[in-house]
Formats: C-alpha cells, structure tokens, sequence
C-alpha cells in the first residue's frame, strides 16, 4: 500500500553498513541467547544474540564478544523471540473517550505484543494520535487509519462520494472505510475517484455492489469474508440479497460450496487480501453464553458499562427471543471456515484481525481467539504466524520496515517463555516487548495491567 521513502532506504543501508566490531552505545539492547522464529522460512534458528540500538535491529549473530557493554542486557535463554503482531482489524477510540483511556486501549494491544494496528473507523483526532505515536510521545502500536465510514448514508450520491474521498485523500488517511449501504453507482464513482487520487479502500461488501464485482473492483482488503456467503447462492435461486442477515446467515442453507473455487480464484486473480475477524462468529454470534465470556480474565480491563452493553447486544443477537438457531450456526461456520481456508491455501492472503473493542474481543487479549478460530479452520501455527507478521508488512509494501527478526528492520518484537509453533498458547507467554526498540518488560507489563483493571472498575 505504501512506498518507502529515499530517506528510509537510505537509513537502512547505513546501519546494515554497521558491524559488531563497533562498540555498544549506552543506549543499546542486547537479548542474548535467544531462539528466533523466523515467519519466512518457517524455522527457528536457536541461540542467538540480537542488537538493538536506535529502533532498529543492528546485528543476529551466534556470538557476541562483550555481553555486559550493553546498555541493557536481556537474557533470552531458553526463550523465543518473534516479530510483533499486527491487529489488523482493530478500533481505536473515538474522541469522547478520555486521554486515559485512550492510551490504556494502545497499551492492551502492546500487552499481547500488538505492535501494529488497522484503525478500522477513522477520525481526525486518529491522525494526530498516528503521528504522536511514530514521534514517541504517546507509546502505543505503530498505526495506520482508515478514513471516516463511507456507508449508505455519509455517501448517498455520487457527487458526495466524489467529495468525501477527495478530502480525505488530502487529509492523510491511510486508506477508505467501506461500510454497508452503499448503492453500485455510488460505489464505482467512490472506486474511481479514490484510484485518481491513490488511496485504497478496504471494509465491508455493500449488499447492492456484492462480492463478485467488489473484487473486481480491487479492495485492498475484504474484511469479515464479508459477502462470500452470498455469493455462493445460485442466481437462479432467485433470492433477494437484502434479505442475507447477519453476514449471509440467512443464506447458509441455500449455498452451493462449489462455487467457492471460483470466488476465491477472483481473489486471487485481484490480489485482494481477507481480514476474516473469525472471532466475532465464533464468540458473539454463536452458541456462547454472555455469562461464559464474561467470566475470562481479560474482561477486567474493560468498563463495566461496556461489559453491560455487550451483554445486553449478545441478548439481542443469539438470546431466545432472536430466532437464533443453534444447529444452522453449525452449519454457516463450517462454510465460514472452508472459505478461511481455502482463501489461505489458493486466495490472494490472510491477514490477522479480530476487530477489537467490539462485542467480548478485548483489545490485545482477542487476537488469540482470532488465531484459536484460524486452527480450528485448519491453518498450521505458522501459517496463522504469518498472517500477523510478514503478511500485514507485505500489504503495506513495507517489508523491509518490520514483520520479521532480521536486521536493518524496526525492533518491534515479542519475548515469549516458549515456543509459539508447539503451542499457539505460548503467546500469551509473554516475557516482554520491544515496540520500535522501547522494551516493555513483563513486570511493568502486569503492572498496567492491574492499573488498567483497576480504572475500569470504575467505569
């Protein structure tokens, strides 16, 4: 999506130009001894000594000749170190959300070694928080924003689709949020008009443009495998597509699973990148009890206004009153996981999202449901490894900023007491984080936590 700058290319020559003969800065990181997961070749290369210095990665090598000249001295024996995970389907506060709270959302991400999100609903307010961040003064994930929603009713014409996506072009955003509702001839102008001015758009299907010309039309990305449900109906079937639910749940019955070849070739053919966000059907629009979600852990970093609200949604959506059918949720998240997996295997890419804050996925902590959907589809944990880490960095055209443990790339890692290919659970394991070369350690990591836990009470 993006293009690196002369200045960063040139900066990335200059420190893979340094080498170990140079003396430690006071500055300097050492993790030493450490297993590193590298998500390209799909091996762990063991026993290892890393430099960091300045944000970035300096040096890997199996020997270091001076281990206490180091400015900080981590021991990372027995331990494995990871790139930083990407949430790439994330949500970051609207502006009548306090400073505090603001900032304890970025640090949940950071807990769980998040050092990348998506803004998914765009705000002003998130492009001087976007630059806050890269200048150090807020800690929180690196970020990248989409615009305000473009839906049905922001956009109800052509001439104000045309509008909008020129003005938030020239306002920074990183890409366009597409939301539902919007009609075909609105859409292709806002297609059009935001590829003359070389932004990219990403989001929902509206139900009116449907899957089929969506990928034609080239999204960045589809998020929620939103209308490939619908577009495995039969046109002779003759439905109307208004009539889908809840992400094509109305449907489950009337699919025809030969078709998803075809549709997943298209995605391919397109290069159009999927964020699934498995764990909103696997948690909330599911058999799962409030009263079950409720009770996990992580539900003590968020207000109890918020926690009340999801359950009264959960209700609405699932409750007995909903016409909520358990059996025929069998059988649309069976469809749901045959199209993950084979828009993993012969689709364009998967990348990780869960969607969070919304509806039990607590920002951070959400994105191992995400990934505990993924295996269940049938993905390896390498392959759910690379969804969060070299891939969201190949949809950014920045591939050599971050996405893997190599040198010259930005220091956003993860320490983890074990390793993350065994058992997708050690990544919760976290022993500490380096996001852009700051390191997080595990105590002051639990130490917000409790801080964090502790305000919530009180909202």
């Amino acid at each position: 999506m993006k293009k690196l700058s002369l200045s960063v290319l040139i900066t990335l020559f200059l420190l893979g130009c340094k080498t170990n003969s140079q003396p430690p800065s006071p500055t300097s990181i050492l993790i030493s001894d450490v297993h590193i997961v590298d998500v390209d070749k799909g091996s762990v290369l063991e026993n290892q000594h890393v430099v960091i210095d300045s944000g970035r990665i300096l040096s890997i090598s199996d020997q270091i000749p001076d281990p206490a000249s180091f400015g900080n001295n981590i021991n990372g024996s027995g331990k494995f170190l990871i790139p930083g995970l990407a949430e790439m389907h994330a949500h970051i506060p609207s502006p009548n959300t306090s400073r505090e709270r603001l900032e304890e959302t970025l640090f949940l991400y950071l807990s769980n070694g998040i050092t990348t999100i998506r803004g998914m609903l765009g705000h002003p307010m998130h492009l001087e928080l976007r630059q806050e961040v890269a200048d150090g003064n807020v800690l929180g994930p690196r970020i990248f924003t989409s615009s305000p929603s473009l839906n049905g009713n922001s956009v109800p014409t052509t001439e104000e689709a045309r509008s909008k996506v020129t003005d938030y072009a020239a306002a920074g955003y990183d890409f366009l949020k597409i939301h539902p509702g919007i009609k075909k001839d609105v859409f292709d102008t806002l297609v059009a008009t935001a590829n003359e001015k070389g932004i990219a758009f990403a989001g929902h299907v509206p139900v009116e443009v449907g899957i089929r010309h969506a990928l034609n039309s080239e999204f960045a990305s589809i998020d929620h495998i939103d209308g490939y449900l619908e577009g495995l109906v039969p046109s002779d079937k003759g439905l109307d597509p208004n009539t889908n639910g809840f992400f094509g749940y109305n449907f489950t019955d009337e699919t025809d699973p030969a078709l998803i070849e075809e549709l997943v070739s298209l995605s391919k053919e397109k290069q159009v990148w999927i964020v699934p966000t498995q764990s909103l059907f696997e948690r909330w629009f599911a058999p799962t009890t409030a009263e079950e979600m409720l009770s996990q852990p992580e539900m003590q970093y968020m207000p109890a206004s918020t926690l009340a609200q999801w359950k009264s949604r959960k209700s609405q959506s699932t409750g007995d009153e909903s016409g909520f059918d358990a059996a025929k949720w069998e059988r649309f998240i069976k469809i749901r996981r045959d199209l993950l997996k084979s828009l993993h295997d012969h689709g364009h890419g998967i990348i990780l999202g869960s969607d969070a804050p919304q509806l039990f996925n607590v920002p951070g902590f959400s994105i191992h449901h995400e990934m505990e959907g993924m295996l269940r589809a049938g993905l390896t944990p390498m392959e759910i490894l690379r969804t969060g880490t070299i891939n969201p960095a190949t949809y950014f055209n920045m591939e050599a900023v971050f996405g893997q443990v190599k040198e010259g790339l930005e220091a956003d890692l993860i320490l983890l007491d074990g390793n993350p290919l065994d058992d997708l659970n050690n990544l919760k394991k976290v022993s500490g984080v380096l996001v852009r070369g700051h390191w997080i350690s595990k105590n002051e990591i639990d130490q917000r936590l409790e801080s964090i836990a502790e305000n919530a009470q009180k909202n």
